[in-house]
């Protein structure tokens, strides 16, 4: 039963006007004391919340002697319920839209937690209308692959993709990252840096570790924008550029060059 009174309470009732509402529902029509000695709702604060209940439309008096209370069948109640909430939606959504500010486009957006970070990348899945651009690993793939596959099936839009440790996935325009070993990269930035473009408007950027909490930015900032679409280009680029001269014949630019060793992966050439 708690459940539900939590669930109750999300819709805007205390948790003595959610006791009193089950307990007519089970047994009604029955008086204020009746309902204060069957849901535990102290008799001092009865009336209190009947007439709550009553103001909400929750509840409605049974002419008697003594003045007893009736529910609202619960199929009615919710009903009624979701229909003022929709209400509420629409007029919130015209008025508070031509209420706010233009914003400036160097607002920065700052995210935590890995849940809340997945949800912004398929925030921008959703509102691509032309380009989607993906530096994506491995372990986020399975988050958004489904949404944006049904996005280029539905809606044709262009997705270009860059993934790490998933050899066997494709999603649009795929080029995947094995021209070294993912784990390299992953150090040198300690996590997994994730990035989401959309139509040249938009970029989240996001970094998740195996033992902290995710962490993104998301912005419109143009400059932002330039430089994650330009880190995505030059990672596909060399993917391809690697697929053609071998991976051997790439590594060796780098893995005996102090300082591209030290470019490559963060690290000072041993």
């Amino acid at each position: 039963m708690e459940e539900v009174y939590k669930e109750l309470q999300k819709l805007g009732f205390s948790k003595y006007e959610c006791k009193a509402y089950i307990s007519l529902l089970r047994h009604s029509p029955i008086t204020g004391y009746e309902i204060s000695k069957r849901s535990g709702v102290p008799r001092s604060m009865i009336y209190e919340v009947v007439g709550k209940l009553v103001d909400k439309g929750a509840v409605y008096t049974v002419p008697s002697d003594p003045v007893t209370y009736a529910p609202l069948p619960a199929k009615e109640l919710l009903s009624r319920l979701r229909q003022n909430f929709e209400d509420s939606f629409d007029f919130l959504e015209n008025k508070l839209a031509s209420l706010e500010s233009e914003q400036e486009v160097d607002v920065i957006r700052r995210i935590s937690t890995d849940e809340h970070v997945l949800a912004e990348m398929l925030d921008m899945v959703t509102k691509a209308k032309n380009e989607l651009w993906l530096s994506i690993w491995s372990p986020q793939v399975s988050s958004i692959i489904e949404d944006v596959r049904a996005r280029i099936n539905q809606d044709h839009l262009e997705v270009y993709s860059l993934i790490f440790g998933a050899p066997d996935t494709e999603i649009g325009v795929t080029t995947h990252h094995d021209y070294m070993e993912p784990k390299i990269a992953e150090e040198r930035m300690s996590g997994r840096l994730t990035i989401i473009a959309r139509d040249l408007e938009e970029v989240l950027i996001a970094n998740f570790a195996p033992d902290t909490s995710a962490w993104a930015i998301k912005t419109k900032d143009p400059a932002l924008i330039l430089v994650a679409m330009e880190y995505i280009r030059h990672d596909m680029m060399y993917s391809r550029l690697t697929e053609t001269v071998g991976p051997e014949k790439a590594a060796s630019l780098w893995k005996d060059n102090a300082d591209l060793y030290h470019v490559v992966t963060g690290k000072r050439f041993i």
